[in-house]
């Protein structure tokens, strides 16, 4: 018992010790400046959710991700096309293709480019069945879409327990005005 007694008051003395050392002048944070002189690096891209993440190896992530989206396609789709073809069964024959009427050579040379396009004269999604890649909307369920385009073949059948991530809607409904995502729980 006596022991007890000595932890919580060691436990009481050392909060207040912190307590009290706590200020509440926030006027310290108007004199803090910023500097934005100097070099910067680009240390991570992710134009496509999940891309980046799936078919650049780890040894090359650094690189990857410091590399500027025109010579990304030259510099890792082999490496993306060799990682597609070993991950996904979709693409275990000579010349399959999946919905997008893409072969493995040609689906990785799109992706390798990671870049997030935007159509600036027609619809804005990820994949709605008609328009591929012309945006982001909001609700695009794009890891399913990619996953399906991954592992569907060429009519999004092939693979089917490979082919969804069965995530069909936020926890919470978006919003139908700017921010537009709702807020935090």
């Amino acid at each position: 018992m006596k022991t007890n007694f000595i932890k919580y008051t060691a436990a009481l003395l050392m909060s207040s010790i912190v307590l009290v050392s706590c200020n509440d002048n926030d006027n310290d944070i108007a004199s803090i400046t910023t500097d934005f002189s100097g070099t910067y690096v680009q240390k991570d891209q992710m134009g496509r959710p999940a891309v980046n993440t799936v078919f650049v190896s780890s040894s090359s992530k650094d690189e990857f991700n410091s590399t500027i989206p025109s010579e990304q396609n030259a510099k890792f789709q082999a490496m993306f096309e060799a990682n597609l073809t070993g991950l996904s069964p979709a693409y275990a024959n000579a010349g399959d293709k999946n919905a997008l009427g893409l072969d493995a050579a040609s689906f990785t040379g799109l992706l390798a480019t990671d870049v997030l396009n935007v159509s600036l004269d027609g619809t804005t999604t990820f994949y709605d069945g008609t328009n591929v890649l012309t945006g982001r909307a909001l609700t695009d369920d794009v890891i399913t879409v990619e996953l399906l385009l991954i592992f569907g073949g060429e009519d999004f059948t092939e693979n089917p327990t490979l082919s969804n991530d069965n995530v069909d809607a936020n926890d919470k409904e978006f919003l139908t005005s700017f921010p537009y995502l709702a807020s935090p729980w």
